[in-house]
């Protein structure tokens, strides 16, 4: 494949995706930045109810995680040769269960737990939004619907962001430091939305990622870790707010 066409190709993928969300983020920080009320006063929400009523807030939840897969799937078929899938080529398989569960509950309280951390901080000074992380109205369907949103994520960006670019960004002969680098840009450039601290949060959290991927070569690992950093942000989300409302509630 030429040089250019993989360069319209990571385009195209990353335009259908969090490119896109990248470039929303970005106008969003603007417009919270030069409000009138103060960054601490404004508050945005990860997953907002959908509708009124129950049957179509569930419907419409269910299609936007779902179609949000769609790129990833794009991305899959783009890596795929006729020789080697391209599970086999990011490490998105389940040859590892155990070692891929260990280094992700790893990578969840080395990153998780400080992350956390840093955004209570990071909010008491004013620098953040305030992030709804999920409704405190509860149906029977919330939870499982919540880790669907986690799970969504999780392989989004990692497939995405780390499995499909590091691969094309190295058919580019990019240095290993500068596709690590430009990747954790772009994963805090899709959080400018919530403000500064997650924006710096998931720098750092991009750079811990790629150092790993390209030390594992698997992308399975970073998948189980920022699948239970949302499950625990989401579901856990009503406590934190109970607990800490200064520092968790809109």
């Amino acid at each position: 494949m030429s040089r250019m066409r993989i360069r319209w190709e990571i385009v195209i993928v990353l335009g259908l995706s969090l490119g896109a969300s990248a470039v929303y983020s970005f106008v969003a920080i603007i417009a919270a930045a030069t409000a009138p009320v103060a960054l601490a006063d404004q508050s945005t929400s990860v997953n907002p109810a959908r509708s009124e009523r129950e049957w179509l807030d569930f419907t419409y939840q269910f299609l936007s995680h779902f179609f949000d897969l769609v790129p990833v799937a794009l991305a899959l078929f783009l890596l795929w040769l006729p020789t080697r899938t391209a599970f086999d080529r990011i490490g998105l398989d389940l040859r590892r269960p155990g070692a891929d569960a260990l280094g992700g509950v790893g990578l969840f309280l080395a990153i998780g737990v400080p992350g956390i951390v840093f955004f209570a901080v990071s909010r008491l000074i004013g620098i953040n939004l305030a992030v709804e992380a999920s409704s405190l109205d509860t149906y029977w369907w919330t939870v499982p619907m919540l880790v669907f949103s986690a799970l969504r994520a999780a392989l989004v960006e990692e497939v995405i962001v780390i499995g499909y670019l590091f691969t094309r960004l190295k058919e580019l002969a990019w240095s290993p430091w500068l596709i690590i680098g430009a990747a954790a840009l772009l994963r805090g450039t899709y959080h400018l939305y919530q403000g500064y601290g997650p924006f710096v949060g998931n720098i750092v959290m991009g750079l811990v990622f790629g150092w790993c991927y390209l030390r594992w070569g698997r992308v399975m690992p970073l998948i189980v870790a920022h699948a239970l950093l949302d499950i625990v942000s989401f579901v856990g989300y009503p406590l934190a707010v109970s607990l800490w409302p200064d520092v968790f509630a809109a």
